[in-house]
């Protein structure tokens, strides 16, 4: 089975808030769908964390490399397009984009095979996973507002970031996590994301302990990116000496960017992006690597139905995995799937068991997103 034609049409028109000092709007595109079609008739679709123009210029690339390559063999693939792009740099709209591909072919390989990409990884730790809603900061009053309408959903476990945490003052970031953990109550799950790759993010070590101090008396599982991201030194000694699980790593890509942080132990919690750091064949690698050195992985998810169903198959193939993100009310991650995503009694998301990568699109929906541009 040989690849034919590769297709790449951005998600515009309903692009949620991202929360970032130089704030996106509705028709901007930050996740573009790859579609990898075969001379046999099967589709594999991807999604990239990069605006369309940019996928597509990475597409004419690499095209040269791939117009002969059979649609089989995603990690060997995917290997080869990385180490023959190595003089445009490692990272980026072309990482990607190869990552776009990696989990096309790999939903090529589920549909040919008859099985769930979760079995090609290496096999099915479990069969469903917890997923946390994961929302945007607001200041107390909405904050509560939001938690209760996506608790009322089933979800037991949640995210906030971004918003006004860290960049007003310390009062206000105290009275947004009292407001958050009184909306879902004493038991449920609750995390934090300062969003330290803001490029306008200012705070440092000092802060990050003080703050880690505070979210510890509201028993916050994990503190998110409390630091810029390069920050290596920092990570290490905040970690060695934070009361809360600190986590980090949605900016890196590829697997050799994360060893130096591993081995150091500068993370609890690992969170490459899948649609980011060059498909599930690197995503797997860092999850091994993350276990050999005692750190969980758990998924960065704010992208698209695609990048949650791999994260789904990755968290049924990787022991330790047992979480993914979830955004909620994106319009992406709930409306281009033919069958809504349904959390069980005890706010639990089933692994799909169908052939390929994801649950299917709705080519409607996708056609209304893409401005009708031909993918599938």
């Amino acid at each position: 089975m040989k690849i034919r034609e590769i297709r790449a049409a951005g998600l515009r028109g309903s692009t949620p808030a991202g929360g970032w000092s130089e704030e996106i709007q509705a028709d901007d595109v930050v996740h573009t769908l790859i579609a990898v079609h075969t001379d046999e008739g099967l589709v594999g679709v991807g999604s990239a964390f990069t605006c369309d123009a940019l996928v597509k210029a990475s597409l004419d690339v690499l095209w040269p490399l791939l117009e002969t390559e059979t649609a089989l063999e995603p990690e060997r693939v995917s290997e080869k397009l990385h180490r023959a792009t190595f003089w445009l740099g490692r990272g980026g709209a072309v990482t990607h984009t190869i990552g776009g591909i990696d989990l096309a072919l790999w939903d090529i390989l589920g549909q040919a095979t008859g099985q769930p990409v979760g079995r090609l990884l290496g096999g099915r730790w479990r069969d469903r996973v917890l997923p946390y809603a994961s929302l945007l900061m607001d200041y107390p009053g909405p904050m509560a507002e939001a938690l209760h309408r996506v608790a009322a959903q089933g979800f037991r476990s949640f995210k906030i970031g971004w918003g006004p945490f860290g960049r007003e003052d310390s009062a206000t970031d105290e009275a947004i996590i009292a407001d958050a953990r009184a909306a879902v109550g004493p038991t449920a799950e609750l995390m934090v994301d300062a969003g330290g790759s803001d490029s306008l993010w200012r705070h440092g070590l000092k802060w990050a302990h003080r703050t880690a101090a505070m979210l510890a008396a509201y028993d916050v599982r994990w503190f998110e990116e409390p630091l810029c991201p390069d920050a290596l030194d920092d990570f290490v000694a905040l970690r060695a000496a934070s009361p809360v699980p600190i986590s980090g790593g949605e900016v890196m890509t590829r697997r050799q960017s994360f060893l130096p942080w591993l081995q150091r132990h500068a993370f609890d919690i690992v969170q490459p992006d899948v649609t980011k750091v060059g498909g599930l064949s690197e995503q797997r690698r860092i999850g091994w690597a993350a276990e050999d050195h005692d750190v969980q992985l758990i998924p960065h998810g704010w992208n698209t139905a695609i990048g949650l169903g791999a994260d789904l198959q990755l968290a049924s193939a990787l022991r330790q995995t047992d979480r993914v993100e979830y955004i909620a009310g994106s319009p992406y991650i709930d409306d281009i799937v033919a069958e809504p995503w349904t959390l069980d009694d005890e706010g639990m998301l089933a692994i799909p068991t169908t052939p390929g990568l994801a649950p299917a699109l709705d080519p409607e929906a996708v056609r209304r997103y893409t401005g009708g541009e031909p993918l599938l």
